[in-house]
């Protein structure tokens, strides 16, 4: 009761302000840049947190940190730690500052209107909104995996309320207040992140008697493989270890709701500032979660036997199982903890989904057929589209809970994230790097990228098998093809583009040109000539 009491008081409180913050940020969304990129002029510490928090939801949290807790044990911090220098420190170096000087200077709101723009395709462009379209849904969809466990462990509520009121709330502040109120209430939600994963990891470890008694423990949990496998620096599979480092770090070069936060950042300090504040909210929430997961295999063997179904265990009960005999208090921060960390991703997904599908596929249709189509028009547009994806994906999680053996649903989630990092990543870091890049190649790594996660598809579905040499490795599930996929597509590109034809130079210099612009700077960040 105690729990049920706090986490409601708290529940209460968080959706106010959410909601507040929607209501409050509707003076900045009165035209459609307002809305999609808050007029580019958002500062370090909003930008930096919405990556972040868009970065790591209740997949990480619940999902994630449990499977790969329990698989590599202590070793899976170093999945954080990528995270965070790779996927959040490199990603804000090298893509942070070009991207916002080349996507103003094309005056790009989207990923796919940067491939038009850069590579001069109107196909590119169409191609990148529904490869968007069809692997961000089930993506979003998956956001709220995790939920369920966390939420029946306090309330005893059904899942599909749980979603419902998620999504509901989340759908209020993204169509009111537009990217700012999403902006605004990711740094709300990023700080109730930090302070949430440190005093859950200082519950967990006094539970267990402290970081050495727990450290000691884990050192003699048996494994086939080697002797304290589970306390060891690569734990038992490094190779494994490896692949999901690389798809969860690497992988956010390309997602679209990820590098459209450099889009709109306000100016050079911010980009300096936010690079650094990224990568320190990165190394605590992402290193936290999979620290704290790596405990997992603590779980006495009782516990262990209660959320086995089938001989297999469930890895989104392993975090609540660790949580579930601590205080009320921390039970109901961990409860806010997920739902903001869900909710922060789910508003930035649905907000780059509908901007999307309503600038780069629906105004252009209707300016060809010389169709009216206002600033008005495109924020009713876009609203709606955001109330249609929202619906949409909470739909999907519905379904899935309701009909376990709807495996189609969980093996296209599984495959969202190599499909959009496999065909994007590629073209646009070469995009704002190489004049050369050709539009070619860049239909190329969208085919490659996504083909092989198809085929992922389609072999986790059964309908065919792949077993021994490379091409069996490759597919042994989608982190190892996702993987591939970007590694590819970062090869293919370069190699295609010098064997088909160039841009004009007169095109490219004018879209390079950007970066020449002569400015201003004070001393103390250059000593001049």
């Amino acid at each position: 009761m105690e729990t049920q009491i706090l986490t409601g008081v708290m529940l209460v409180v968080f959706f106010t302000v959410m909601i507040g913050v929607g209501l409050y940020c509707r003076r900045h969304s009165t035209n459609v840049d307002g809305f999609v990129l808050g007029g580019r002029s958002v500062g370090p510490w909003l930008t930096a947190f919405a990556y972040g928090t868009s970065y790591f939801s209740a997949v990480i949290f619940v999902g994630y940190a449990g499977q790969f807790g329990w698989a590599f044990g202590m070793s899976s911090t170093w999945i954080g730690l990528g995270n965070a220098f790779i996927g959040s420190l490199l990603a804000w170096v090298i893509l942070g500052r070009r991207t916002r000087v080349m996507t103003q200077h094309l005056e790009s709101k989207t990923m796919p209107d940067f491939f038009e723009k850069r590579y001069l395709s109107k196909g590119l462009k169409i191609a990148a909104s529904f490869i968007v379209f069809i692997f961000l849904i089930p993506y979003t969809a998956s956001l709220y995996n995790g939920l369920s466990s966390l939420f029946n462990m306090a309330f005893g509520i059904p899942y599909w309320v749980v979603i419902a009121i998620m999504a509901v709330l989340t759908g209020i502040y993204v169509i009111f207040g537009g990217y700012m109120a999403t902006a605004i209430n990711d740094f709300i939600q990023g700080i109730i992140m930090l302070v949430g994963i440190v005093a859950v990891i200082a519950a967990v470890l006094n539970a267990n008697g402290g970081f050495l008694e727990a450290y000691k423990s884990l050192a003699e949990v048996p494994n086939e493989t080697m002797e304290g496998a589970f306390a060891s620096f690569v734990g038992p599979n490094p190779v494994f270890l490896f692949f999901v480092v690389m798809l969860t770090s690497l992988g956010t070069w390309g997602l679209p709701q990820m590098v459209g936060k450099f889009y709109s950042i306000k100016n050079e300090e911010a980009i300096n500032k936010g690079t650094i504040i990224s990568t320190v909210f990165a190394i605590i929430v992402a290193g936290g979660c999979y620290f704290l997961g790596g405990f997992g295999r603590l779980l006495k063997p009782e516990v262990v036997e209660s959320i086995t179904v089938d001989g297999k265990i469930m890895n989104d009960r392993i975090i609540p199982s660790i949580l579930s005999n601590l205080s009320p208090i921390i039970i109901a921060i961990v409860i806010v903890l997920v739902l903001a960390a869900s909710m922060s991703t789910l508003s930035s997904l649905v907000l780059t989904s509908s901007s999307t599908l309503t600038l780069d596929v629906i105004a252009p249709s209707a300016k060809k057929r010389n169709k009216e189509f206002s600033e008005k028009k495109k924020l009713t547009v876009l609203r709606l589209f955001i109330v249609f994806f929202i619906v949409v994906s909470a739909a999907i999680a519905i379904i899935k809970d309701m009909f376990p053996g709807f495996t189609f649903i969980a093996q296209m989630m599984g495959v969202s994230w190599g499909a959009l990092a496999g065909a994007f990543l590629a073209p646009f870091l070469y995009g704002l790097y190489w004049k050369k890049t050709t539009k070619v190649a860049v239909a190329v790594s969208f085919i490659f990228g996504t083909g092989i996660e198809i085929i992922q598809l389609l072999k986790d579905f059964g309908l065919f098998t792949i077993d021994g040499g490379f091409f069996g490795f490759m597919f042994t599930n989608s982190l190892y093809s996702g993987v591939f996929a970007m590694v590819g597509g970062l090869i293919l590109v370069p190699v295609v583009s010098l064997l088909t034809p160039k841009l004009s130079k007169q095109d490219t210099d004018g879209m390079f040109s950007c970066y020449e612009r002569e400015v201003k700077v004070n001393s103390k960040e250059s000593l001049g000539k």
